[in-house]
């Protein structure tokens, strides 16, 4: 009893390994014929048989069929079809038993149907490939064997109607199932052999590809020693190109921001100017600062005089010409001045006191502006109660309120507040997205007012930025961006990242 366990244990495996051998070696060398053999096929298969028909002597490939003359050929060595050559890399199989278990590949090619009438005899002389196994035909898998009388897959049985081709699986050569008994010895399929994977849905759609792809590589540091050893950034350089991008957010029409702080000399103007310079160079231009006093501001003190000494009283008496639908940027930037080191232009306010503006002038001139500038940065005077001041709040869409940490700077901002509290919900929601700008001059900080204010400030305000004490500022002359400290320059850059924030929450809140 053990013998024949082991004796059958060992055909198994020896079946296995001539299979897993077919695989790798698909086209036998016998598909060829021999130049140097003046034997035919026909008296070779008489004289011996093949390794099959001796050790399955059942087989109906080694016994002609009952109604086929004896001295008939053997249907393979019939030049029925054409088969393609071999490739180049076949090699000849060392068994005969494996060569003699291998079939030419299969060629997909649409099944005959023939009549059920057909003798069975003539199909197996037509196409060897259809001949029926015998009823002890031994069940291996693969393309050459197959039990219960079944014949190649993909052709049709007299009598019944014809089924597609099994699909191949991963696991044999080219993607063809594994018989059960090759794998009881590969569980896993043939080494070394990757399993074919199931096609995947694809989008194409375009928001889809475009999320899909990598994102950008960062670039290295600018700056010390990282930029010389071609580093990533640290993390200062690293928010400050983030308050960079911030700041040139792209706004889906012309925005305003109001700076107001009733108390003078709480540093309007330069928070004014701070302000555009930061928006000017993150942006590339497309700002203007306008000094919107009434009666008669400072901006013209602080700013370079390049190539006008124009005022808005002179855009005023031009407006019939610049509101024609002809009219240029450059018609416009006539009457202002242009700052090189900002990137912003500035309109400046009359310097008479027989041309106060009023509350209908403020509208021209922000139309007129608004045609040709994306951002638009106004300076208020000292008079809430003013008409050109009040209309000014009503169009802004983000508040900047500049202070000192001094008790009059900070009281005037606190009533101003409060003062916009009751003027109902479009003032109370500009209060929640204003910006406190800190400018302290030299000896301009109180520590118990700060102590006690900045925490009221940072309840009502989104944010409170402090800009550092700078000479050039303090010097009351006109102010050049680029001889700012660099700490000024990057607080500058951080109050206009955190006010186009607010900009943009306010574009995207319902009306």
């Amino acid at each position: 009893m053990t013998d024949s366990h082991n004796s059958g244990q060992h055909k198994d495996r020896e079946a296995a390994a001539a299979e897993v051998r077919r695989m790798w070696q698909p086209t036998p060398s016998w598909t060829q014929p021999d130049p140097n053999d003046t034997e035919t096929a026909e008296e070779k298969d008489e004289q011996q048989p093949d390794a099959l028909s001796q050790e399955f002597p059942a087989d109906t490939w080694s016994t002609p069929a009952a109604d086929e003359p004896v001295d008939q050929p053997a249907p393979w060595t019939q030049p029925a079809q054409p088969t393609p050559p071999a490739p180049s890399w076949t090699q000849p199989v060392a068994e005969s038993a494996a060569a003699s278990w291998t079939q030419p590949e299969e060629f997909d090619e649409e099944p005959v149907h023939e009549s059920p009438a057909t003798d069975a005899t003539e199909q197996s002389a037509e196409s060897p490939e259809q001949t029926p196994a015998g009823p002890n035909s031994p069940v291996f898998g693969g393309s050459s064997f197959h039990g219960s009388g079944s014949g190649a897959p993909g052709q049709p049985q007299p009598g019944q109607p014809a089924q597609p081709a099994p699909q191949r699986g991963p696991g044999g050569q080219g993607g063809q199932p594994l018989s059960p008994a090759a794998q009881h010895f590969f569980p896993q399929g043939i080494p070394g052999q990757q399993p074919q994977q199931p096609p995947q849905n694809l989008s194409f759609r375009t928001d889809d590809l475009i999320q899909a792809l990598p994102l950008p590589r960062e670039a290295p540091a600018e700056r010390g020693v990282r930029s010389m050893l071609k580093l990533r950034p640290g993390s200062s350089e690293r928010s400050e190109r983030i308050a960079r991008a911030t700041a040139a957010t792209a706004f889906r029409r012309p925005v305003t921001i109001v700076v107001a702080n009733p108390k003078g000399g709480s540093g309007k103007t330069p928070t004014t100017l701070l302000l555009s310079g930061a928006l000017g160079q993150a942006r590339g231009g497309g700002v203007v600062a306008w000094d919107n006093n009434e009666l008669r501001g400072n901006m013209h003190l602080r700013t370079h005089d390049t190539n006008s000494r124009s005022t808005v009283t002179d855009m005023l008496q031009a407006m019939p010409m610049l509101t024609q639908p002809d009219a240029r940027l450059g018609d416009v930037a006539a009457y202002l001045r242009h700052q090189v080191s900002g990137q912003y232009d500035v309109l400046t306010s009359a310097t008479t006191t027989y041309a106060q503006i009023e509350a209908n002038d403020f509208d021209l001139i922000h139309r007129l502006l608004s045609r040709f500038y994306k951002v638009l940065v106004i300076d208020t005077g000292n008079n809430e109660g003013s008409s050109n001041w009040r209309e000014a709040m009503k169009a802004a869409d983000a508040l900047v309120i500049p202070i000192k940490w001094k008790s009059l700077s900070c009281a005037a901002a606190v009533q101003m507040l409060e003062e916009l509290d009751n003027q109902g919900p479009e003032a109370q929601r500009l209060i929640r997205r204003a910006v406190i700008a800190v400018s302290n001059g030299p000896g301009d900080v109180n520590k118990e007012v700060e102590k006690q204010l900045r925490p009221y400030f940072e309840s009502r305000a989104a944010a409170v930025i402090d800009i550092p004490t700078d000479m050039h500022i303090a010097a009351e002359g006109p102010m050049d961006h680029s001889a700012l400290q660099p700490a000024t320059r990057r607080a500058a850059l951080e109050l206009a990242a955190r006010v186009s924030e607010q900009v943009t929450i306010a574009l995207n809140a319902p009306r």
